[in-house]
């Protein structure tokens, strides 16, 4: 007889990736806004997370808008991390978006178009809306079905109570199907939208707890509703700017933001929007969220872009601008003059800089010992003694993509835990920038178009800084 083999099937509602700053969690810092040693997944860094905190509660205050800071520091010393350990500080009532410098030129639009779009997605706005809702606990359903089909459409009663009182209500075919849909039966209570009839099921009467000897864990309890069945309520939407111009712009409205045909928006139709969404405002119907722009790699971005924000910080509606750089003095793009950080010097003097630091021994410990938890690799005392000094000695980075390596290599001689040799044979087979650098030195005759030659005296080291 064949064996009959049944699939496994897995959930895959939840997918979660490892990654770079997978492990951020927040800014680590307590009620005072003093930065902790180690918490929410940051590690040192002390002076540059308490700058980024301050700036962090002046933002919920709502006191900044049309700011700019800037992170400036050596490669990996965290610069992305506090700029997403503040993302994940504001939650997700604040707008914040990310973009890298050079994302802007590969985009199907103009530069300052991309800019645009970016400055709009980390507004956000906040609508209220009053609507009429009827709101009580299902008593009886009662459907007329017609005895010939197609003689006429399905009729029927739904009787609703609160606390206080007990209404027959009429129901329409569309009232009926919508029921159906929502699965409900006596006992339930609901809220009926009577704008649009849409049916929310809030849950199931306690005084219905009993009717079934077994419930599903997705079954919830509510108390009966008091007061009127009818009854107002306001409803809050949180859109961005960007989206209520998408909308606006596009014939197949909010679609257009599903299909990722965006374009490129009119200026008169974001002006027409800026005076509605101020009209709201006026009427106490609406108020600006400003949230937070992040752009990576800013030096990355040309003079025409610099100059595009420079205006742009000076609007009203304009968020809190993050951007990040690892440049000294270099040149700014579009030009032949230099300048700190490849940043033109009038938008410097706008920017607040908080610069970062490098890591000590013991935070790239502490950094190494965080990884492992999250990549759920179990290492030895004396492997991470080593680790932690190829970390010191080439960089954080380096050290941090031998944690899987090492962990796999583990695995491959079946052992439970990292230790010393497998850390050494990942070592061995995956060089840093440095040995690289000097076996390029080494057999640079071997390699095509060589250009090593043009360095006089030039040694490995002097490449590599």
């Amino acid at each position: 007889m064949t064996e009959l083999k049944l699939s496994e099937s897995r959930d895959l509602t939840r997918i979660e990736r490892i990654g770079a700053h997978s492990h951020i969690r927040g800014l680590g810092l307590d009620s005072s806004l003093e930065p902790r040693n180690v918490s929410e997944g940051m590690v040192g860094q002390a002076q540059a997370r308490k700058a980024a905190g301050v700036i962090l509660q002046m933002i919920k205050d709502g006191k900044i808008a049309g700011r700019a800071i800037l992170l400036a520091g050596q490669p990996g010393t965290g610069k992305t991390a506090i700029a997403m350990g503040m993302a994940k500080s504001l939650g997700l009532e604040t707008p914040f978006s990310m973009l890298s410098g050079s994302e802007i030129f590969s985009l199907e639009m103009s530069k300052t178009e991309a800019l645009m779009q970016a400055f709009r997605k980390s507004i956000g706005v906040r609508i209220k809306e009053e609507t009429e809702i009827i709101e009580g606990e299902v008593v009886e359903i009662q459907i007329d079905r017609p005895a010939v089909s197609g003689a006429a459409s399905k009729t029927g009663k739904l009787t609703l109570k609160t606390t206080d009182m007990e209404t027959v209500y009429d129901l329409g075919a569309k009232m009926i199907e919508a029921l159906g849909k929502e699965k409900v039966q006596s006992g339930d209570v609901i809220a009926i939208d009577k704008a649009s009839g849409k049916i929310t099921k809030l849950g199931r009467s306690f005084s219905r707890s009993r009717d079934y000897d077994a419930m599903g864990p997705q079954t919830k309890f509510v108390q009966c509703p008091d007061g009127e069945l009818q009854k107002r309520k306001e409803v809050v939407h949180s859109v961005t700017l960007h989206e209520i111009d998408v909308i606006n712009s596009r014939t197949q409205g909010f679609l257009a933001l599903f299909t990722g045909d965006t374009g490129e928006i009119r200026a008169e139709v974001r002006e027409q929007i800026d005076t509605k969404v101020a009209e709201w405002r006026e009427e106490g119907k609406a108020e600006i969220v400003p949230g937070v722009l992040f752009i990576d790699e800013v030096h990355m971005l040309d003079i025409e872009c610099f100059s595009f924000l420079n205006r742009a910080l000076e609007n009203e509606m304009a968020p809190i601008l993050v951007v990040a750089t690892n440049r000294g003095i270099t040149s700014i793009r579009g030009t032949n003059y230099k300048s700190p950080h490849g940043i033109p010097i009038d938008l410097l003097d706008r920017l607040l800089i908080i610069t970062t630091q490098p890591y000590s021994e013991d935070e790239i410990r502490k950094i190494l010992d965080i990884r492992c938890q999250e990549e759920d690799v179990e290492m030895s005392e004396d492997a991470k003694q080593l680790l932690t000094k190829i970390g010191h000695e080439t960089s954080l980075r380096y050290a941090i993509h031998l944690i899987t390596a090492s962990a796999l290599n583990c695995r491959k001689r079946k052992g439970m835990v990292v230790e010393v040799q497998d850390i050494t044979r990942v070592y061995s087979l995956f060089l840093d920038v440095r040995r690289s650098t000097q076996y390029l030195m080494e057999y640079q005759k071997e390699y095509m178009f060589n250009e090593a030659s043009i360095v006089d005296g030039g040694d490995a080291d002097a490449i590599h800084d």
